[in-house]
């Protein structure tokens, strides 16, 4: 703005200056005014051209301006999206925990239960294990008193409600084949006491 203010009075000047050569008749004073006209259209013509210069890269630093705003907000939507994901796969993350955390201590309750169950079936092993060396050579004992004084041999492999074997007498083999869902206790017992010899 100074500059064209400059202008316009350099232009009034040239204007008195005419004035006064038309008034004196001088060809010295014109030829002053003509090159001091010159000089004033040089600056004006100047001052046009750098102030187009900085208006252009006015516009341009606001376009590079603009557009670093606009990358700035995409950058930060960008982020805020990620944001958004990584609080959500917290979220599941934390679930999850949670979940474990849950599963891990039903597991572990699971784990001092069969502990527990250990330790009773360790107990009773060991009472069977004292029961066994008491009462096993005993039961042998007396399956094998009963089977010389019986002499019947008895099939172990029969379902549990078949009574099935063979009753080796002095003279004949007899098999043995009850059902004792069919045959009554005392039938049973009353009918292996007869194949039993009373000589000695």
């Amino acid at each position: 703005m100074a500059s064209l203010d400059e202008g316009l009075q350099a232009l009034e000047e040239v204007h008195g200056a005419l004035v006064n050569i038309i008034s004196s008749d001088s060809a010295e004073m014109l030829r002053k005014a003509v090159d001091k006209q010159r000089l004033i259209w040089e600056h004006f013509h100047q001052t046009e051209k750098t102030a187009s210069q900085l208006v252009s890269e006015l516009m341009q630093t606001e376009e590079r301006v603009a557009q670093k705003v606009l990358d700035a907000e995409q950058q930060k939507n960008r982020g805020l999206g990620e944001l958004e994901r990584l609080e959500k796969e917290l979220w599941g993350a934390a679930s999850r925990n949670n979940k474990l955390g849950a599963e891990v201590d039903f597991l572990q309750k699971e784990l001092e239960a069969l502990k527990e169950t250990e330790k009773e079936m360790q107990h009773l092993q060991e009472e069977i294990d004292e029961d066994t060396t008491v009462v096993i050579p005993s039961a042998v004992y007396k399956a094998q008193l009963y089977h010389n004084v019986t002499k019947i041999k008895w099939d172990h492999g029969a379902e549990p409600h078949i009574l099935r074997g063979v009753h080796y007498g002095a003279d004949i083999a007899t098999p043995i084949n009850f059902d004792t869902t069919q045959q009554s206790e005392t039938f049973v017992s009353n009918y292996l006491w007869s194949l039993v010899s009373t000589e000695w």
